[in-house]
């Protein structure tokens, strides 16, 4: 099973990123978890200054933009 986590402190860009990790995960087919991760000292721990970022098993793989759901599905495969 694969972690999805959107790093980010709850505005609207981090808001949308996590529904399109929740639609892609749903359309991939992927055993996946999406999380929330809005603590400011974890998100500085995976190296990130700007928000939203997504990361996937612990690897930051987007900073500073919202990902469509398709781009997040092609990660997750």
């Amino acid at each position: 099973m694969k972690l999805v986590q959107v790093l980010g402190p709850g505005c609207p860009k981090c808001e949308k990123l996590k529904h399109n990790a929740e639609e892609a995960v749903r359309h991939s087919g992927v055993e996946a978890t999406v999380e929330k991760v809005s603590d400011i000292n974890v998100i500085v721990g995976f190296g990130v200054m700007t928000t939203p970022a997504l990361a996937i098993d612990g690897e930051v793989k987007s900073v500073g933009k919202v990902l469509s759901s398709t781009d997040i599905e092609a990660l997750l495969k």
